[in-house]
């Protein structure tokens, strides 16, 4: 497979696991919230996920049973390890399972990892090969000119969206006690102040939680430091 190809599909499956999150927040919330960290309309876990889907598991096409518990592991494997790698570089908790049954860390749960694993049915018997069958339609040279162009733009956005992350960690926590809910609202607060991105970002992620006890430690050392 073409490495335009790939990148496409990357994207196209990005795109719909925000529309699918964006179904899912309008329906739980009853507005649209543009769901995602990056400005776009792309969640890139869902074509991350599909990908992998697609190359490690397209070999259980013929065992759909298989086929869902694999795609249901990896899924729940991916999703935490997002999850992790993201709060250690952001600070941040950007979802939180701890209130659904079945959860591991708050970072995933049994019930939305079986969605994933439906999904990975869904992907290999009608996604592929219908995303397969519109871009080959397309002449070599024009979906790597599309490619390219979509990729600058990707990347234009991951750094526009990284700048925007991290206005979270500069926000002033003095004064705050050691409540985890105090310091989000405060943070939530202050990306609300900032450009329509960090607004997008802070209704995206409503339940998202800061990282609050490495700050705290370090608020605490500068105070005493002071009065000394």
């Amino acid at each position: 497979m073409k490495l335009a190809v790939i990148f496409l599909l990357f994207l196209m499956f990005s795109f719909l696991g925000w529309l699918m999150e964006e179904v899912y927040a309008y329906i739980e919330n009853g507005k649209i919230s543009n769901r995602g960290f990056l400005i776009g309309p792309i969640c890139p876990i869902y074509g991350v996920g599909a990908l992998l889907i697609i190359t490690l598991l397209e070999k259980y096409q013929n065992d759909i049973l298989a086929l869902f518990v694999m795609s249901t592991l990896l899924g729940a494997i991916l999703e935490y390890l997002t999850s992790y790698i993201m709060e250690k570089i952001f600070k941040v908790r950007w979802w939180d399972y701890s209130n659904y049954k079945f959860n591991i860390n708050g970072r995933i749960c049994l019930s939305v990892s079986v969605i994933f694993g439906f999904l990975g049915i869904v992907t290999i018997y009608i996604l592929k090969p219908f995303f397969e069958s519109i871009l080959s339609f397309f002449p070599e040279i024009v979906l790597i000119i599309i490619a390219i162009c979509l990729g600058i733009v990707f990347i234009t956005d991951i750094i526009i969206s990284g700048n925007v992350i991290s206005k979270i960690n500069k926000v002033d926590l003095s004064g705050a006690r050691d409540v985890t809910d105090e310091i989000t609202n405060r943070v939530r607060k202050s990306l609300t102040k900032h450009s329509i991105f960090t607004r997008r970002l802070a209704n995206a992620f409503p339940d998202f939680k800061v990282e609050w006890t490495g700050k705290l430690l370090k608020i605490k050392k500068q105070k005493n430091s002071i009065k000394k």
